[in-house]
Parts: C-alpha cells; structure tokens; sequence
C-alpha cells in the first residue's frame, strides 16, 4: 500500500507565487520561505480587515481512539471537495508540535490523498514558529530570575513565580526542577519547571492576537509572579513585552501552503485542545475569511475539548461566528467505543458499532447546544462494511442527523464531494443561531462547573484546596469576565482515560488553576493531565532517520 509520505512526495506542487494568486494575493503580499511555502505579509493582513467574511465550517471529531478518526484529512478533503464543486475555500489548521510527532501521534498534515505539503517541512520546523515562541517564553523566564538576581526592586515573591520554561519536545523530567543552584553567581535556588510549547500562554497569545499591536498589548498582561502582598507582577512591569513582540513579529504573520489538488492552506499557531484552547490562530482564520467563500477549519481532538473551545473561547474572543460543523467518525473507533479491543477491529460487529455511536450522540447532543447546523462525516475505512456503515446511518436518521460516507482519504476531494454539499445546503440553506455556552458575567467557577456538566456530563466538579479562593481572587481583580480552558485527558468526556463511550455521573477534580491574563482566559487543570507530556515506551524518534537518498523515513 502507498503510504502518505510517498504520496505526499509524489505531489506536484505549484510554486508558491501561483497559490497567493488563487487568493488574489501578489508578489508584494507574501515573504517567500522557499518555492513551496510563504507568510502573508503584516501590510496585507492591515490592509484586508475591512473586506466582508466568507462562511466559516468547523471540523471536530468524536474522541481520540487508538483506531483513528481522521478530523485533518476530512479538513483537507472538504476543503478540496468544495473547490471541486466551484467553492473558493481555504483551509485553516495548526502547525505541528515536534513533541508528539517524535513521541507517538505522528503527523499533523492529513492522510492519503487528503493532505497538505510540503508534509516533512510542516511536521518539522517549518518556517520556525514554534522557535520563535519558545524564545520569547523562555526571554522572559529569564528576565524574571535576572530581575531578582540584580535586587528584585518589584518585591517578587520567589515563592509565587508562575511563569514556567518551555520546550517543544516531550521531556517528563522537566515537568519539576530547581533552578540556581551552584552559588551566588548563578542566582537563587527555587522550584520551577517546563510544560511544552503549545502549553504557553505565548502560544495561545499568538493565536487570538489580531495584529502587532494587539500581541504587544496582550504579551504585556501576562502575570508571571506576585509580590509579596500578592500584587500580580507583568511581563510590562519587567520591560520584556517589547523584546518578546520583536521575537514573534513574524511568526505572528500565517504561512501560506497547498493541498496535493493546489488548493490554499493557512498553517498557523499550534495549541493542543486538552490542556490549551486548541485552535489555529486568529489572524489565519480571520484572513482566509477575508479571501474566501468558505473557510474549514479544525479544532483539537473531540468535540468535548476542541469545539467547545472554538467555540466558547476563540469564536468569542475573535467575534467569530460559525456557519456550520461537521462531526469526523469512523467505524472503527466506534467499535472501539463499542468495547472491541484494537487487534479485533477487522471483524464486522454492527452491534459494537451501534453500541459505539453513544459517543457520537453525545457529540451531537452538545454541539445542538451552540446552535450550528450540523453533518456527520464517516471517514471511510476499506475494513467497513455495509452492515456496520448502515449501523451508523440509521442511528444518526434516529437523531436527525445526516452521517455522509466520505472517501477523501483514497479520492481526494472527489470522494469528499457529497460532504461538501451537503455542507453548502446547511451553510446557504440554514441560518446558524450560534451562541456561546455561557455569559461572560458569569462567575469563574460557574463557568467550570457549566462545562463539566453540560459538555463532560460530570455529576459534580470537585475543586482541590485553594482553587476557588484562587479563581475569586482573581474575580477581585478584574479577571472574573474571562472565558475557561478545561485541561483534561482527551480520550473520555471523564478524566479517566480508558472511561470510554459516553460516561456520565463522574467526578471531575480541579487540581490547579492558571491565570492566562494576556490570552483572555483561565485554566482549569482537571485530573492527572500534564502540560509536559512524557515519551512512551517505544516513542517515534526511534525509528526516525535518514535514508541513503538523504530522505526522511519513519516520521509517518
């Protein structure tokens, strides 16, 4: 069988230059990062703010199973499927992070003939996004020790620093260290630690910013410590937001790519969905809406993480508004949802299918809840069959659902086609009564409550010692009307990973809570997940290498 990187190898791409032009985009408009790849330039994001939105389609899955669901490729083949039937669509999604593609996920460009390219570049360092958020993360955490070492004339608690170190890579014995040890010439000894980059407040904030101005603003809210009567303490009050602004001014800028029929992606920002808001950014979004008719673009992991965060946080943040979504499953992962073990996958069991479709209906419960027209995409396996496709249709017909079968991953956009009908007549035929989960006056804890309950389907939201004093302290300072980011396992609407299906009377713990004054919302860090994940037992990068034609091999 053709895998995807050979597929993706065998593309033929067009320069750069012509897929800016598709936009209606010229020379002037792009900085060229190679033939195949481009940021759109800070002048040409000013001057499109003022043109209408086209209709923007939210992508998002069931949960995450062993046995795939493919939210990406069914982003990149409804995208082709829409440029096929005389749609101009653009294709938004993240960039990815190198700590899962050397630990266990793999890429983050699509599958078969659904993908986008240059594939290696992207899964790599690309056009050095992640880099430049990562220095301007760590500038500051240095900034900060270099304050205390030279007299701490802002009176830092060292006890309350809460601005961490990042890394893009998975490293679990970084997750807690003591930095400054060794003598008074490397400063004072304290506790600390790494999460990874797509974890960083930086990273979200180069998400939501709209623009140079707006990044500088909010890179300077960011509270990183306390002082010793509990005053917050900025990355303005240490002078670093300037610096950092310089750092990211352009990454802050999309990167412009193509899919393997040519047809425009914007890859940009990269938070993941459990434990960040889980979308690509902003300006991308925002830009392509500008250029486009339609704009598909994904959110994170499940429904019950990335789509509610689309939709609760970016959408509300951004002033964003949802046409319609499309919910990804495949037979597969509803059988393993349905109880059947990953090596028994290839046996046809309609009943473990049916059985398995209660996570989707709970996906389909919630997501009516924000009031968006809504189609089920089947991502076509060649293992399914017409007994366990019909399995899924009937149940989504009960629901009052239509559940596509789409073959985008083996057709590319022509067997994405039906999708992207079906899509236009909810988008054209229907008017989306979007609306958020809950108001902005609404008090912090609430909030986590409403969440877990509404969306998780917890019986009750345990909160650790010191959470709710925290969150209403920072209601008393003025942070009450930010929107919550639920950080938990993405397998489960539980916090217990292997609680499949779709649970319900469980208990979610709060454990911790962070501020993230300079992206617009607070984090709410629920059971046993880490913001600096750890390798498995056999990661990726083992396998990872060099063939003799100086190719990359065993990255997918």
């Amino acid at each position: 069988m053709t895998t995807d990187i050979q597929i993706a190898r065998a593309a033929r791409k067009l320069p750069i230059a012509q897929i800016a032009d598709r936009l209606g985009l010229g020379d002037d408009d792009i900085l060229r990062y190679g033939p195949d790849k481009a940021k759109i330039s800070h002048d040409t994001l000013a001057r499109l703010a003022d043109r209408p939105r086209g209709h923007l389609v939210l992508v998002t899955a069931i949960n995450p199973t062993p046995a795939g669901e493919g939210k990406t490729t069914t982003t990149v083949g409804l995208g082709d499927g829409l440029n096929r039937i005389g749609k101009r669509a653009t294709i938004c999604i993240r960039e990815a992070s190198l700590g899962p593609n050397f630990g266990m996920k793999g890429g983050a460009a699509g599958g078969g003939h659904a993908q986008i390219v240059p594939m290696e570049e992207m899964n790599l360092h690309f056009t050095g996004d992640f880099h430049a958020i990562t220095a301007a993360h760590n500038l500051l955490a240095a900034m900060i020790d270099n304050h205390i070492y030279w007299g701490n004339t802002l009176q830092i608690d060292t006890r309350r620093i809460t601005w961490r170190r990042v890394m893009d890579m998975n490293d679990r014995a970084l997750r807690d260290i003591v930095v400054g040890l060794g003598g008074v010439s490397n400063g004072f000894a304290r506790q600390t630690g790494f999460d990874i980059t797509v974890a960083s407040e930086v990273m979200a904030i180069l998400c939501l910013a709209r623009d140079l101005d707006d990044l500088h603003a909010r890179l300077g809210r960011i509270v990183v410590a306390y002082t010793h009567d509990r005053r917050p303490v900025t990355a303005r009050d240490l002078k670093a937001d300037g610096a950092m602004t310089v750092l990211l001014r352009d990454a802050l800028q999309p990167n412009l790519v193509q899919t393997l029929e040519n047809n425009p992606a914007l890859v940009h920002g990269g938070p993941f969905a459990n434990i960040a808001h889980g979308c690509n950014s902003v300006i991308a979004t925002d830009t392509a809406l500008r250029l486009s008719d339609y704009v598909v673009t994904e959110a994170g992991f499940g429904a019950d993480l990335g789509a509610e965060k689309f939709l609760n946080i970016k959408c509300r943040l951004a002033g964003l508004s949802p046409a319609a979504v499309v919910l990804v499953a495949t037979i597969r992962a509803l059988k393993m949802n349905g109880g059947v073990a990953k090596d028994h996958l290839g046996a046809e069991d309609a009943g473990a299918v049916t059985r398995g479709c209660a996570n989707l209906g709970r996906h389909i419960e919630n997501l009516r809840g924000f009031g968006v027209p809504l189609v089920v995409a089947l991502n076509h396996f060649d293992s399914d069959t017409p007994a366990e496709i019909a399995a899924l249709q009937d149940y989504c017909t009960r629901h009052g659902v239509d559940a596509i079968l789409c073959r985008h991953w083996s057709q590319g956009g022509a067997g994405a086609e039906d999708l992207a009908r079906r899509v236009v007549e909810l988008v054209e035929g229907q008017t989306a009564d979007f609306h958020t989960l809950y108001p902005d006056s609404m008090p912090l804890w609430q909030k986590i409550e409403t969440i877990c309950t509404r969306v998780h389907r917890a019986a009750h939201v345990e909160a650790l010692p010191g959470v709710r004093a925290q969150l209403e302290a920072w209601e008393a300072e003025g942070y009450g009307t930010l929107p919550v980011c639920i950080a938990k396992t993405q397998y489960s609407f539980s916090t217990d990973p292997d609680l499949r299906g779709a649970p319900d009377g469980h208990v979610i713990p709060v454990r911790e809570v962070r501020l993230n004054a300079g992206a617009g919302f607070v984090v709410a860090i629920c059971g046993q997940i880490m913001t600096m994940p750890g390798l498995p037992r056999h990661p990726a990068a083992e396998t990872i290498g060099l063939n003799d034609l100086g190719q990359i091999e065993g990255l997918f």
